[in-house]
């Protein structure tokens, strides 16, 4: 099976840092593939990589086996990689509604959507009440109301359904657990597995070895740079992933490679 996204040989430099180091990277059809690494491996930049949130200095990026180029995440957005940052990238005193569909608003149609650039507010909150209800998350009420009278969970909530609303092709997830509360988080994980049983992959970064243990298919580990290996959270434990991410164990003393 071909890989759905794949990198070979990425570079990224500041200045005198090296970010990712020669990085390679897979990502397989309808799998969730988690992403760990120590502060400062470099999981960030393969990310803002992945994302088109920097250009690389070198290296190649394919989608469905095509190259790309992205100058920019909308151009991401645009080839179907949705990405559901740390911060959320949402809008607090936005609608539900408008959060969903912030920079792909709907126009009315004819002469008020096209030159008065009227927004057809029906026909977003039906598409995104139809979204919402598809996740399981029309606990919220009204989609009328503003996103910073959610709770943590129901904004991250908001944010992974718009990421499944919009990608097609891929959803990558930096930290979604990260500030949330114990039943907030395992409504989060569910969440990510209803996404992943609607066929989409899933790139997870996460720090939460016991979430990452839980819902991953696979489990990149990444070091000073680049992938170190690729291990099978059902033939490997937490400990073996910590101690590979360190530096106190290496990939050749296990029976797996990447």
């Amino acid at each position: 099976m071909e890989p759905i996204l794949k990198a070979r040989g990425l570079v990224k430099r500041y200045g005198r840092v090296t970010a990712l180091d020669r990085c390679d990277f897979d990502l397989y059809p309808g799998e969730i593939l988690a992403v760990i690494g120590d502060n400062g491996a470099g999981k960030s930049s393969l990310i803002k990589a992945l994302s088109g949130a920097i250009r690389v200095d070198e290296g190649s990026i394919e989608l469905d086996g095509r190259p790309m180029q992205f100058a920019s995440p909308l151009d991401a957005r645009e080839a179907g990689i949705e990405t559901v940052y740390q911060n959320l990238a949402l809008s607090p005193a936005l609608s539900i509604a408008d959060n969903m569909f912030l920079g792909r608003e709907i126009r009315k149609p004819g002469f008020m959507g096209k030159w008065l650039r009227a927004l057809d507010r029906p026909a977003m909150e039906q598409k995104a009440r139809e979204k919402l209800t598809e996740l399981g998350l029309m606990t919220i009420q009204n989609i009328g109301q503003a996103v910073e009278t959610l709770s943590g969970g129901q904004r991250q909530g908001v944010a992974v359904a718009r990421a499944a609303a919009f990608g097609s092709k891929v959803v990558i997830m930096d930290e979604p657990t990260a500030a949330l509360g114990v039943k907030e988080s395992r409504r989060v994980l569910e969440l990510i597995l209803d996404v992943k049983r609607r066929g989409l992959p899933i790139v997870l970064i996460s720090h939460n070895m016991p979430h990452v243990f839980e819902v991953a298919d696979r489990v990149h580990v990444h070091r000073l740079g680049r992938r170190l290996c690729v291990i099978d959270p059902k033939r490997h434990s937490m400990s073996d992933a910590v101690a590979l991410m360190t530096g106190a164990m290496a990939p050749e003393s296990l029976n797996e490679f990447a």
